[in-house]
């Protein structure tokens, strides 16, 4: 029987990846004033950034627990082996809701077999995991390997990532506000990365065409064999700025390929509009 695989909104894979691939999609959940919406199956993106542009603060939460006992019930009287690869422990606190309900499905079926991967990682950085998952899964390769695939590329995928405003990281704690209120002076540009987990400020650029050269340098510096590498880049309403890094990487790099994809309504609530993000293994198995 092939695995079934299983992940979350947050990896901003669009709607359309689920439904071709039978990829279960776990929705996180986003609250702007008094509505509440499913990422991906009940909102647009770009929905997050015009409330954002108009002053507005959308807030996220974790995905519900009824839904994975749903899902996670369903599979488990199917007979079906899965993998779900979540978000970063470290930014939500939808992986221990899994593992809790997980458990408690257990009881009445204790011969379920599903294992929830904590990714430590983000964005297209899940995303592309759960791409290469998706598709060992398709070949019918067993779940050990798949799972050590995953494991691999979660842990050694680089998240590189700019944003246009720090505040919005502040204002959900992902970072200082101290950290914030420099980056906001004399048009200075942050540049972040997702280390075990985790958000963490690396360095301050001052102008757009500096931060992006920059990116593309540590991305040279830290990658290992680009060239054959599914590069990931994913923007917050921000098209332009990822087309253009797609066409350094190609004219630089020349990797196997370049897939791009908007950031989605939970991650972008956080970034806010303008976020750009490069995505990339620093190691690539022999």
């Amino acid at each position: 029987m092939q695995v079934k695989i299983l992940a979350d909104s947050a990896c901003d894979l669009p709607l359309s990846f689920y439904t071709e691939n039978n990829v279960t999609l776990i929705p996180l959940k986003v609250h702007i004033l008094d509505k509440e919406y499913e990422d991906v199956k009940t909102i647009n993106p770009k929905t997050v950034y015009d409330a954002i542009r108009s002053g507005v603060v959308p807030k996220t939460s974790q995905a519900s627990p009824l839904v994975f006992e749903d899902v996670f019930t369903t599979m488990a009287e199917n007979n079906e082996d899965g993998i779900y690869i979540a978000l970063s422990s470290e930014l939500s606190g939808t992986y221990s809701t899994a593992v809790m309900i997980l458990d408690q499905v257990k009881e009445k079926y204790p011969n379920f077999q599903l294992t929830i991967v904590d990714s430590k990682c983000a964005s297209l950085g899940q995303g592309l995991a759960v791409m290469e998952a998706t598709r060992l899964a398709a070949n019918h390769v067993p779940k050990e390997e798949i799972l050590k695939d995953v494991i691999f590329r979660c842990k050694h995928m680089e998240h590189l990532f700019t944003v246009e405003d720090l505040d919005y990281l502040a204002k959900g704690g992902r970072v200082s506000k101290a950290s914030a209120f420099l980056g906001g002076l004399l048009n200075i540009k942050p540049v972040l990365n997702v280390e075990d987990g985790k958000l963490v400020p690396i360095e301050k650029i001052r102008g757009k065409k500096k931060v992006l050269r920059r990116l593309i340098d540590i991305m040279k510096e830290r990658g290992d064999n680009l060239q054959e590498q599914i590069i990931g880049i994913s923007h917050a309403d921000n098209e332009e700025t990822a087309i253009e890094i797609k066409k350094m990487l190609d004219e630089e790099i020349h990797p196997k390929e370049v897939y791009i994809s908007t950031i989605g309504s939970t991650i972008g609530a956080h970034t806010g509009a303008g976020t750009v993000s490069i995505f990339f293994l620093n190691q690539i198995p022999e």
